[in-house]
């Protein structure tokens, strides 16, 4: 039998320990059991992958035993098999584990055998697989127990003989059953039914429902910024809104969080009423309307300069007011004269515009002079707006730079990209769009559809006429559809510059000649290295899926590159030529093409 804390239990293979988000401890909560329910099963989480490089710490081994001790001593785990996943340090070797007790007794440590260690996964770098399958060894329990942790009871009935009917129905499995080595087995004294349970009906199945994109965008991001808010205990946020797609997302997740609170709030969630009464400083304040919270905890900023149109700047105004924030409205001009202005004291020179008939140096720097000053600004309102109001506390600032331009590099290092956190940092533009036009139908607001329908401009150049004569897919020198696709075949299938010509060839073999997949190719992948040293500086980021811009740690190719990759480039130029004859031809020479004749040009190329 498993010994107690500090005698022996047993330490057995296994494959599937569970990591929760968070090491934070909370509070134990269980639901009603039905009479005569003798055992539940409950899973709990110690820590989760957000510890990194804290799992190298004694203390995260430390408070994790710690947590394990006030669930064993808790009333709640009472007559509950629990299976908590953690840290444990056996013979000088860390192993990520699941921890199986009952009543206050260990009865088993089962080390993972497969660890996780693709994407941004890095189980190979903090725990060591378990080797020996089918084997047990004793573990000596430590006594450094107590504190308190996260729990979440469920509770279900399930009839144990359907289960045992379903399994012996499939004949395959009971011959691969009864061909497997027995494993060491765990014995304890405990049933999970009884004589009573026979009157106890079984419970419904519970029909499982997925969120589309959208909805998971309008869920998730805004538990996410909840969760910054009140672990910073900051008393909100700042968000310079300037009336396009990016940032109106970014405000419209804030409005989603407060219709979450909310709606917690409305259901008898006194944690989180606890936390908005901290948040707001107002202990006897109870969220009920979004819009009212919204205007407690969102500051939205119109920076405008010289180069703004009216109608972005009513955009941004009329979203405000639709979804409730405070909203302020100023201008940077006089910022920008007075730091264009020292640089032509020092050195005699003044920039000009191109259009005024400055060279491409010149425009791009007056340019990046705006939109840095924009992030000196909003950090500025960010600690002392709430100062200025009588209010106490500061705010954090939000970032709205999308995936896209986080790959690309179509940002100004150190512009109001640069914030505290960016909630849309790991979601495309096609996806934002697609979320936004949800907010306008689920929130009712009216004022994201004129966002929808305006092009995306960065309003940094000249207008023409008080008209925008600025875009960002001019700038970028594509459309954010293609740039979306070169973004998921960079990240995500880790195509370099000739795989990408070879993919793109084919999938946009009716719209495109091969010569013009080659220069959007080369095009992409300049820029691409021309701006990757921007990739270290981004705004930490909610991590949506696998397309995700957070390369300091996710994707740890250099940031440094030959930017004129002279052996892909000139792979794709020897390549060129053989498209026009081979998809001249039928698709299987055309397939055969692309996997085996565009090597043999480029080792041609290399021989001579």
């Amino acid at each position: 039998m498993p010994g107690q804390s500090g005698g022996a239990t047993r330490k057995s293979p296994g494959h599937c320990g569970q990591d929760g988000p968070e090491g934070d401890c909370g509070h134990l909560r269980a639901q009603p059991m039905g009479p005569g329910l003798r055992g539940q099963f409950a899973e709990d989480f110690k820590d989760g992958y957000g510890c990194w490089d804290h799992y190298y710490e004694s203390d995260t081994l430390l408070h994790s035993l710690q947590v394990l001790a006030a669930l064993l001593e808790s009333p709640v785990t009472q007559d509950i098999i629990c299976d908590v996943g953690m840290p444990v340090m056996h013979r000088n070797v860390r192993y990520n584990c699941r921890v199986i007790f009952l009543n206050r007794r260990v009865l088993l440590i089962r080390p993972k055998m497969a660890l996780a260690n693709e994407g941004n996964y890095r189980e190979l770098r903090w725990f060591t697989p378990w080797s020996r399958s089918r084997q047990t060894e004793e573990y000596f329990l430590p006594r450094m127990i107590q504190d308190v942790t996260k729990q979440e009871v469920l509770t279900a009935t399930l009839d144990l003989e359907d289960v045992r009917s379903y399994r012996a129905e499939i004949s395959s499995r009971n011959l691969a059953a009864s061909k497997v080595s027995p494993y060491p087995r765990v014995k304890v004294d405990f049933a999970l039914s009884c004589h009573e349970d026979l009157l106890e009906p079984p419970s419904e199945p519970i029909e499982w429902k997925y969120h589309s994109p959208a909805e998971e965008i309008s869920l998730g991001p805004a538990c996410w910024l909840w969760d910054f808010l009140r672990r910073s205990r900051q008393a909100g946020f700042l968000l310079p809104l300037s009336g396009g797609v990016d940032s109106a997302a970014t405000a419209c997740l804030v409005y989603s969080m407060c219709h979450q609170v909310c709606e917690a709030v409305k259901h008898g969630n006194q944690e989180v009423l606890a936390d908005v009464r901290t948040i707001v400083d107002q202990l006897s304040y109870t969220p009920q309307d979004p819009r009212d919270l919204c205007g407690r905890v969102l500051t939205t900023c119109y920076m405008a300069s010289e180069n703004s149109s009216q109608e972005t700047c009513d955009r941004a105004r009329e979203l405000a007011q639709q979804i409730g924030s405070h909203h302020i409205g100023l201008h940077i001009d006089p910022a920008v004269k007075a730091v264009v202005g020292i640089f032509s004291l020092v050195t005699g020179k003044r920039p000009l515009f191109a259009v005024h008939g400055g060279s491409s140096r010149e425009n791009l720097a007056l340019q990046n002079v705006q939109a840095r000053l924009r992030m000196v600004v909003a950090y500025l309102f960010a600690q002392l707006s709430l100062w200025a109001r009588g209010a106490r506390g500061g705010l954090l600032v939000l970032g709205s730079a999308n995936v896209d331009e986080s790959l690309l590099g179509y940002l100004t290092k150190y512009d109001c990209s640069s914030a505290d956190i960016n909630p849309i940092g790991g979601i495309s533009k096609t996806d934002l769009k697609a979320f936004v036009q949800f907010c306008m139908e689920r929130f009712q607001l009216p004022a994201l559809q004129g966002i929808l329908a305006a092009p995306a401009t960065a309003e940094l150049e000249p207008l023409t006429d008080g008209k925008v004569s600025q875009t960002d897919e001019e700038d970028m020198g594509m459309t954010y559809a293609e740039l979306s696709i070169y973004g998921r075949l960079r990240k995500i299938a880790k195509a370099g510059p000739y795989s990408m010509f070879c993919r793109l060839l084919t999938m946009w073999k009716d719209v495109c000649p091969p010569r013009q997949v080659a220069d959007r190719v080369r095009h992409f992948f300049s820029k691409y290295s021309m701006n990757r040293h921007k990739m270290t500086t981004l705004t930490p980021a909610y991590h949506a899926e696998s397309y995700s811009p957070d390369d300091n740690r996710f994707d740890l190719r250099p940031f440094l590159y030959h930017t004129s990759w002279p052996w892909q480039f000139r792979c794709i130029e020897d390549a060129v030529s053989w498209a026009h004859v081979a998809f001249l031809v039928g698709g299987v020479r055309r397939r055969r093409w692309l996997w085996e004749c565009p090597g043999r040009p480029c080792l041609q190329t290399r021989s001579q």
